[in-house]
């Protein structure tokens, strides 16, 4: 279980690092194990994605959410 809270809306989205993201879900996608304390929130959060991407773990509710908002956001523009 991780210390970390999950990502479910963009608001929170758009406070995480960039650059941790992209290099937590490269580490998710090739099927690294949970990143730990050591690491950030924001590479934690790509580490989840790069899982579900990459076909090593099932979507949850909360990536559910935060896609359908993201999308919905895109498509008011």
């Amino acid at each position: 279980m991780s210390e970390f809270q999950k990502v479910s809306s963009k608001k929170d989205l758009d406070n995480l690092d960039d650059t941790d993201m992209v290099a937590g879900y490269m580490a998710g996608f090739d099927g690294a194990d949970e990143p730990g304390s050591d690491k950030s929130r924001s590479y934690w959060h790509g580490w989840r994605n790069g899982m579900t991407d990459g076909g090593r773990a099932e979507k949850d509710a909360e990536q559910a959410n935060l896609a359908t908002e993201i999308v919905r956001a895109h498509r008011a523009h």
